[in-house]
């Protein structure tokens, strides 16, 4: 890699990375209060910087996504935060080191899974771009959400149904419908979000 392009890409990382501190910072922008769950956009530049510039700079906009996540659960809590920061308890539930799995493994692979499936479709759909990207901001997005919510049904399912005030046999179909209720949507605004945006800067990519 040539000097030019490391600090161009060094930069860019920065900037995404940016983006998603001030989305967070500014209220209902990149995290939206659902009940108990927060429907999120933050994601959505750990996506377009994979494509842009690799997995290896996906995976480090993902882990700064991680960062993020464990900051809002441990500082500006809801009732089931304990599953993604280990400093936050809630009467006697509290987190654990499995919180910090399921805070950073499932954004890190946004931006792996996001610039391989795109790398992958514009093979398979001979540089048919838009479709390319759409299905690379639905597979980034859907990768945070299926793996979150599958993760903690498998390592924190009695207290959190505890915390929903469900019973724990009911709780994976509750799983199946934030996964439906909330990440078809934010999958769906990730497409739309990354085609429009990827498109202008992969285009001014080109021309430099």
């Amino acid at each position: 890699m040539n000097t030019n392009k490391k600090t161009h890409d060094l930069v860019m990382t920065a900037v995404f990375t940016a983006i998603m501190i001030v989305m967070t910072s500014v209220p209902f922008l990149g995290y939206i209060p659902i009940g108990t769950v927060r429907a999120t956009l933050v994601h959505i530049p750990v996506i377009i910087g994979a494509i842009l510039l690799g997995p290896k700079y996906g995976a480090f906009l993902g882990f700064v996504f991680g960062c993020i996540s464990l900051w809002m659960n441990t500082f500006a809590p809801t009732a089931t935060s304990f599953v993604f920061s280990p400093f936050y308890s809630i009467g006697e539930t509290g987190g654990n080191l499995f919180s910090l799995v399921i805070c950073f493994v499932p954004r890190i692979l946004i931006g792996v899974v996001a610039y391989y499936v795109y790398a992958g479709m514009k093979k398979i759909t001979k540089q048919k771009e838009v479709l390319a990207l759409a299905v690379s901001g639905i597979a980034g997005s859907l990768t945070n959400t299926i793996l979150v919510m599958n993760l903690i049904y498998l390592l924190f399912k009695d207290s959190y149904a505890t915390a929903k005030n469900i019973p724990v046999k009911s709780l994976y179909g509750i799983i199946l419908g934030i996964i439906g209720a909330n990440g078809v949507p934010e999958a769906i605004v990730a497409a739309i979000f990354t085609v429009v945006i990827t498109k202008v800067l992969l285009r001014v990519k080109t021309t430099q």
